[in-house]
């Protein structure tokens, strides 16, 4: 598969932009411990967004891997995850602030350290979303790759360590042209007093051509296939 564009996002940093539908989105852990959090917006109606309730609730889960489908609030498909070799990404543990920052690895800021201060993902996000036309009212649940949480037997939300390693991958497909938001910030869950240096590798190429008929997201629920039957009408009706 021949690569068209490759982004390196450095601990603490972050990026946002279009990428068109019908593109394979490759993240790569460059350390252990990485955690990459992503938000999905339809590019020309950027009201329609990732809802993480419908997402999770159409597919019985409460995490993401293969065969998974980020769903919009209209019940389409932004896309897909076509390949993972982690078999979990977090879906509920938000981003950091910059008062758990803070609290967590200590005080610091850009008056003083310049670009070394410790950045949050809430405050990353912030940022991007205006310069793409957007505002803090417009976030909503993240998905954060590469982090495992679980519930305990007690129900407490307990972080895995131990679950990312450096190398680990995980490729989206965009099945809408979507602004895809990210921040390479810490999971909030991560007990480490340790800002995590983990940087993550963003690879952009041609994705195959979509067949219904052998696509493994497409068959992988029932409420999937309506999904993508409600984007092949969108892109029908939105067609010049």
């Amino acid at each position: 598969m021949t690569n068209l564009w490759s982004k390196t996002i450095a601990p603490g940093d972050k990026w946002s932009g279009v990428i068109a539908k019908g593109r394979l989105l490759t993240f790569t852990a460059l350390k252990d411990d990485a955690n990459a959090a992503v938000m999905l917006y339809n590019a020309h109606d950027l009201t329609e967004r990732y809802n993480m309730p419908d997402t999770l609730k159409a597919q019985y889960t409460a995490h993401l891997t293969r065969g998974n489908v980020l769903m919009s609030d209209n019940g389409r498909v932004l896309a897909s995850i076509v390949e993972d070799g982690l078999g979990w990404h977090d879906t509920i543990s938000g981003l950091t602030t910059r008062e758990s920052t803070d609290a967590k690895y200590g005080a610091t800021n850009y008056q003083t350290l310049r670009n070394d201060w410790l950045r949050s993902g809430y405050e990353n996000f912030a940022v991007e979303l205006v310069r793409c036309g957007l505002g803090v009212r417009d976030l909503g649940p993240v998905v954060n790759l590469f982090a495992k949480v679980a519930c305990d037997e007690e129900g407490a939300m307990v972080y895995d360590g131990s679950h990312c390693k450096e190398g680990s991958t995980v490729t989206l497909r965009t099945d809408m042209d979507v602004l895809i938001v990210i921040s390479n910030t810490p999971n909030p869950l991560n007990p480490s007093t340790v800002y995590p240096e983990a940087a993550v590798k963003l690879d952009v190429s041609l994705a195959p051509e979509f067949r219904p008929e052998t696509d493994y997201c497409y068959h992988f629920r029932g409420e999937n296939r309506r999904a993508f039957e409600n984007t092949a009408e969108y892109h029908l009706l939105a067609r010049p």
